[in-house]
């Protein structure tokens, strides 16, 4: 089953070579690429003016593999908790992103709680929008979407483990990608103080203080369930090394600065 994009048009361009003008400009913020490879990466899923320059700086920065497991938050409040889309193509204007089987069924056989289930993808946006950065990237990327909505640490840690380990021994190389927003709908300078309580803990490779610091200061990061799942797994994998490469908020466009939405870039190595 093929997945059609539900947010072209409005989140970013639906003509082809409209969204790749933009994409290459918010890629031209970014310095030469890292020499080490990248582990896991963290971007934003908003509207392209709005995230779009902190999405293409990390991303620009960032040695990704081939290969992506991308790990997104279930805005939708539908299908499994754990959802794995398994085969197919991904589509986006003017391209498409395949579905790696062979690395989606060896997660399904990895942990009973990771579902194959495309209900929760059908709606979601948040995994979407980072699409045509990692296809303007190298249109030879293969993908496996998983979409995330269990709460329970527990459960989080232990299929974040159980991917680590299928990702340490697969036999290519794989790099992980989180969708999340960070605080939303507070003033800017309250965004940036919660938002470091977050941060803080994820570049120095700490999910269980991440998970924490977010349910004890009320903050509205949207991706903290698969950050804490891809932490986990970065950690099984052997990172060792965490790094906030850009952060801003809504207000720089909007001119609104009493009601933004955060936007961070992490890199794991």
């Amino acid at each position: 089953m093929d997945r059609q994009p539900v947010v072209a048009g409005r989140f970013y361009d639906a003509n082809p070579d409209q969204l790749n003008t933009m994409v290459d400009g918010f890629f031209a913020s970014a310095s030469e690429r890292k020499p080490e490879k990248t582990m896991l990466a963290m971007v934003p899923h908003a509207g392209y003016v709005f995230s779009g320059a902190v999405c293409g700086k990390t991303l620009g920065l960032a040695n990704l593999e081939s290969t992506i497991l991308l790990l997104g938050p279930n805005h939708t409040g539908r299908g499994e908790r754990f959802a794995l889309w398994p085969e197919g193509d991904w589509n986006i204007p003017g391209g498409s992103l395949p579905i790696d089987t062979e690395l989606a069924s060896a997660l399904l056989e990895a942990d009973d709680d990771i579902t194959p289930d495309t209900t929760a993808h059908v709606g979601e946006h948040s995994l979407e929008v980072i699409l045509p950065f990692l296809h303007r990237l190298n249109p030879e990327t293969t993908i496996v979407p998983i979409s995330i909505s269990a709460h329970t640490f527990d459960d989080l840690e232990r299929v974040g483990k159980s991917i680590g380990k299928v990702l340490k021994e697969f036999g290519r190389p794989v790099s992980i990608v989180v969708s999340s927003d960070m605080s939303h709908y507070i003033s800017h300078d309250e965004a940036k103080e919660k938002d470091v309580l977050a941060l803080e803990p994820a570049i120095n490779l700490n999910p269980t203080e991440l998970f924490k610091a977010v349910r004890l200061n009320n903050i509205s990061m949207c991706g903290v369930l698969p950050m804490t799942v891809g932490l986990f797994a970065a950690l099984e994998m052997g990172a060792s090394d965490g790094e906030l490469v850009a952060y801003d908020t809504s207000g720089k466009v909007s001119g609104d600065f009493d009601q933004v939405v955060g936007y961070a870039g992490v890199l794991v190595s």
